[in-house]
């Protein structure tokens, strides 16, 4: 049943502290093993970090929303099929994909250095 409507995007709550829903979904692809709690304070301590290293000007939320612009795609590659032969063909990454795969290359990054505590490697990542 491709291309079925699922009411995720109707569920999903905004964060607590700066009410975006970007940071709320940001948050629920750190979480482990349903700990939202612990994957709370790691990206709010990340937050904080950045604040504290960028004096507030700006404001950490529109680093982080900068950050996922920046690393977010525009077009990428699909495999097509003509004749016999499999073509590299460019196109348009939807809004939500693009999304998904800026959290992905982030968390990948992030998780694939080691050394200093994860709101760390978060906040310098993002910076």
């Amino acid at each position: 049943m491709a291309g079925r409507i699922t009411k995720a995007e109707a569920q999903l709550k905004p964060d607590p502290r700066y009410g975006s829903k970007q940071l709320s979904r940001f948050i629920n692809c750190i979480m482990l093993d349903g700990k939202k709690s612990i994957a709370q304070r790691v990206v709010y301590d990340a937050l904080d970090a950045i604040e504290e290293r960028t004096e507030g000007k700006p404001p950490a939320i529109e680093v982080f929303e900068k950050a996922i612009d920046n690393v977010r795609p525009n077009v990428e590659v699909r495999s097509k099929r003509v004749g016999g032969a499999n073509y590299q063909v460019p196109m348009q990454v939807r809004s939500k994909r693009s999304q998904s795969l800026a959290f992905r290359w982030i968390l990948t990054s992030v998780r694939g250095e080691s050394g200093r505590p994860l709101y760390q490697r978060l906040a310098r990542e993002l910076l």
